[in-house]
């Protein structure tokens, strides 16, 4: 069981904003595991830092709005004005220094370390695209894997402020960004050829932030009953995807489905250090945001791809809508619907419905079906969580 999921009804239990994410590994656990230990601390971490930050510009608001400081600043309309001029000064630096750094990263040049002493997962990934006629379609060698890019730049809590308000997708991207640069080069120590997807949506107050990496996916039931997208797969035959992989020197062919130089089936994934040394599979994630306020969601559902192999967004939130009586909001019935429809992938399926405002959770996750025994068809066991039911209002 390669998926992972994260469910945080408040993060660092005093922010008031809630997590939730779905990490669908492959090529063994070790990409998934790194983004829901390493990942997800250091987003935990930067949202407390912004909290702090937004704190603190509160209680100078109230400070700066006393009728005691109104009045002696009145007094002083010189000094404000000298005030204003070294506060745009400071802003000016600061915007500086945050071109500066994003300049320095686009400028960094490569280095090396020294070399490998064994060239191990030249010879596992040969092996695999073998049947396609070529010796070494990666064209990987020592030197190859010794080389490091340049970490990506490193940002403080108030360059997330706007006007006031988090800017959550760059937040997200920024971390997922960071995060896949320390796992690519923890695998390249040990040649470890895993990946993982990332879906990860963030709620705070009515706004709704969905971040995607890869091919699991996210829908939701607007109060009408139509299925809205909440990601987009990224597929190596998507033209974006497959212009992007060819001007990288990269190619894509069919093996059963589409894949990444004949072998990983989404274009984008965090890990998969080889794909990542060309750029052929990058971790940008794609963005967006939804008003709950405009759609007044009855839930949501994030998946990894073992559900949409065998379900249609529009199909998954009807059969949804049905078993939402259930103790868990259908998600297990979800998951072992899509299990006997011949899904042999991981499932992991993650319901969250709203009601009058207030979400309630519930998630499943099984094993792929290659691990259930042929001669018997009941699945794997599975485990569910049913929350409370009073978590947290977005109106």
């Amino acid at each position: 069981m390669e998926d992972r999921f994260i469910i945080e009804e408040n993060v660092n239990n005093n922010t008031g904003i809630s997590l939730f994410a779905v990490f669908d590994g492959h090529g063994g656990e070790f990409a998934a595991d790194f983004a829901r230990d390493i990942l997800i601390k250091n987003i935990f971490l930067k949202i407390q830092e912004i909290k702090l930050v937004l704190n603190q510009e509160g209680l100078k608001q109230q400070f700066e709005s006393s009728p005691y400081m109104n009045r002696k600043f009145s007094q002083k309309t010189c000094e404000n004005k000298e005030n204003k001029i070294n506060n745009n000064d400071v802003a000016s630096q600061r915007r500086a220094s945050f071109k500066k750094s994003i300049s320095n990263a686009d400028d960094s040049t490569l280095t090396k370390d020294t070399p490998l002493e064994s060239d191990i997962y030249t010879q596992k990934i040969n092996s695999l695209i073998r049947p396609l006629g070529s010796n070494n379609l990666f064209n990987i060698n020592n030197n190859d894997l010794s080389k490091q890019k340049a970490p990506p730049p490193k940002y403080e809590a108030h360059c997330y402020l706007e006007n006031g308000k988090v800017n959550f997708g760059k937040l997200i991207s920024d971390e997922v960004l960071a995060a896949d640069y320390k796992l690519v080069e923890a695998a390249k120590k040990t040649t470890n050829i895993a990946g993982t997807t990332a879906l990860i949506a963030i709620l705070d107050g009515s706004k709704l932030i969905v971040a995607n990496v890869g091919d699991s996916r996210g829908v939701m039931c607007d109060s009408k009953g139509n299925a809205i997208p909440l990601s987009f797969d990224h597929k190596p035959q998507q033209v974006r995807e497959r212009k992007r992989i060819n001007e990288a020197g990269g190619f894509i062919a069919f093996r059963g489905v589409w894949r990444v130089a004949g072998i990983l089936a989404t274009s984008r994934a965090m890990g998969d250090y080889p794909l990542k040394e060309n750029n052929l599979v990058i971790a940008d994630p794609d963005i967006l945001t939804f008003e709950l306020n405009d759609h007044k969601p009855a839930f949501f559902i994030l998946a990894s791809d073992g559900l949409w192999d065998t379900f249609s967004n529009e199909e998954a939130v009807l059969f949804v809508k049905k078993h939402l009586h259930e103790p868990d909001y259908g998600a297990k019935s979800l998951t072992l619907q899509s299990y006997h429809r011949g899904s042999v992938d991981n499932i992991t399926v993650l319901v969250i419905v709203f009601r009058n405002g207030v979400y309630k959770i519930g998630e499943s996750n099984m094993k792929s079906s290659d691990s259930i025994p042929k001669q018997k068809p009941t699945p794997a066991p599975l485990t569910t969580v049913k929350k409370s039911p009073s978590f947290k209002k977005y109106n």
